[in-house]
């Protein structure tokens, strides 16, 4: 992960702001708020969290994935099945 470094601190950022989202579904269930508001906000803190994994798989394909792929075919053939599994899990 060498090139994400630079963007960690945006990262974390973002990452905080979602669990403040996350902290307030909590208040808003306890405070038994309609059921609509909270489905509402889960939305929200769903595509925020959607929104960091795109940032974060961009980040590895720029820096991780070509590192491995120009590298040779001894370090390419495992990030091809690794960037098949990722596109896999995150697409659902």
């Amino acid at each position: 992960m060498n090139g994400y470094t630079k963007d960690k601190d945006a990262y974390l950022k973002r990452m905080r702001r979602i669990e403040g989202q996350v902290r307030g579904l909590q208040k808003m269930v306890d405070d038994d708020r309609y059921c609509a508001d909270i489905m509402t906000q889960i939305a929200s803190v769903h595509e925020a969290l959607r929104s960091v994994g795109r940032e974060l798989m961009r980040n590895h394909l720029k820096h991780c994935a070509t590192a491995a792929i120009t590298a040779g075919p001894e370090q390419a053939e495992p990030m091809y099945d690794e960037l098949v599994k990722l596109l896999y899990t995150h697409s659902r």
